[in-house]
């Protein structure tokens, strides 16, 4: 099994884009994927419960099916911080719990399993832990989704830094457009792109322009197209 976490410079990085793209590609391989979503806020009230948009989408790369309660354990409506809506409901969710959820699926041993965090690296899972602290605990070698835009350099780094200082390997990055005006000077675009390649220490693993796929399925599939797996010679 090779498994990963999926991780980014902030909120809305495309992180779910990223994640979703590479289990389409690894599909496309014929590999066995999974992708899981422990913790997510902002989730819609359905017939059959709360739902994620994003956990969705990890849902439908993941093969063979799985439920959804396996792909998204901690659900919470409110479009905020995950350790604040939790609270909201009077819920602690902690490492211990996240990592007790998905150990079952985890050893299933997929050919691609990537666990997606929530906003960014150090987002709090609630007031003593952080999110991380899960990546932590499975020892899983980061993948961090790189937000094209102004300020992405800062970001990027910082980010970097803060999952080697917690003793994780950076095993690739990828940029994902989501300002386009960041593109608009072609030199300048280039220019940054090679700023991220050499201070990143890490391969990248693909760029992803602005896609015109509508559906999260369709921008799974579109994504992939740009890119590769880790560790791929």
């Amino acid at each position: 099994m090779t498994a990963y976490f999926v991780t980014g410079t902030d909120t809305d990085a495309g992180k779910t884009l990223v994640a979703s793209g590479l289990l389409a590609k690894a599909r496309r391989r014929g590999l066995t994927t999974l992708g899981l979503k422990p913790v997510a806020s902002g989730c819609e009230s359905t017939a059959v419960g709360l739902r994620n948009i994003d956990a969705l989408t990890l849902q439908a790369q993941s093969e063979p099916a799985t439920p959804y309660a396996v792909i998204n354990p901690y659900t919470y409506a409110p479009p905020i911080a995950p350790h604040l809506a939790a609270k909201q409901v009077g819920e602690r969710p902690t490492v211990d719990a996240l990592a007790e959820h998905i150990a079952a699926p985890l050893a299933e041993r997929r050919g691609l399993t990537l666990i997606e965090g929530a906003g960014g690296w150090r987002v709090p899972l609630n007031d003593d832990e952080d999110l991380a602290g899960l990546a932590v605990r499975l020892e899983l070698p980061a993948i961090l989704v790189v937000g094209l835009k102004l300020g992405c350099l800062n970001h990027a780094r910082l980010t970097a830094e803060a999952i080697r200082a917690d003793g994780l390997r950076v095993a690739g990055w990828v940029g994902n457009l989501i300002d386009p005006d960041f593109a608009t000077d072609e030199a300048c675009y280039r220019d940054n792109l090679a700023t991220l390649e050499r201070t990143l220490d890490a391969p990248c693993l693909g760029i992803v322009p602005r896609l015109d796929a509508d559906t999260p399925d369709t921008r799974a599939t579109a994504a992939a197209d740009y890119l590769g797996l880790p560790d791929d010679d």
